[in-house]
């Protein structure tokens, strides 16, 4: 049993405006190479941030980076790499420990190290939109040590219109509530936050009349 509660706007909001900051600075540095757009998305662009009060393991961010390479000059490989090198170099300004390169992004954090505590973090996604609401992310196959572009799993594109749905019909109190008891319950480690939200969305959906086509 976990105790996560939401964390409120007025502590979330200066980090996200230094991480803005970071974020331009590294644009700077990678523009030999290539542009980049970002958005944050998930937790913080939904408002629904948590933190576990009693653990080591502070709050998080999810940002999307999606680079301008329509050339394809450069391997999935080569643009992970050029953009955690940037964020390797700056960084530390804002006193974020380097990358650490996972499966599906790239993560930076804050770390208090005299009392082993995780303050807050950042996951990257490097992504691409193409076609009708298509996206492809950069996947690192760790064993093989090899980097490709896929494509997002179905569930993917079937959230939204689940989200829409909960909004029209005043369910996001319901939302927030499962969510939170959902992160409290949840014992698989390795189940990230998108995937609890995913399922909350979608318990949500199923207990007031929505079914997938």
């Amino acid at each position: 049993m976990y105790h996560f509660k939401y964390v409120v706007k007025n502590e979330i909001n200066p980090i996200r405006k230094e991480l803005d900051e970071l974020i331009h600075q590294v644009r700077n540095e990678v523009r030999n190479h290539f542009t980049f757009q970002y958005e944050f998305v998930g937790s913080v662009k939904r408002n629904m941030v948590t933190y576990d009060i009693k653990s080591n393991v502070g709050f998080d961010f999810d940002v999307n980076i999606m680079v301008n390479d329509d050339d394809e000059n450069y391997s999935a490989k080569e643009i992970k790499h050029i953009l955690m090198q940037a964020f390797n170099k700056l960084a530390y300004k804002y006193h974020y420990a380097p990358c650490e390169n996972n499966t599906r992004v790239f993560t930076i954090k804050v770390k208090d190290r005299e009392h082993s505590q995780i303050l807050y973090s950042c996951d990257f996604a490097i992504v691409n939109n193409y076609g009708h609401h298509q996206q492809q992310y950069i996947r690192f196959n760790k064993k093989s040590n090899i980097y490709t572009w896929e494509k997002q799993p179905k569930g993917f594109y079937l959230l939204p219109e689940k989200i829409q749905f909960c909004k029209e019909n005043n369910l996001w109190p319901d939302v927030r509530e499962t969510y939170l008891e959902k992160k409290n319950m949840n014992m698989d480690n390795n189940k990230k936050s998108r995937s609890i939200f995913a399922e909350a969305i979608h318990q949500v959906c199923q207990q007031n009349g929505y079914f997938e086509n």
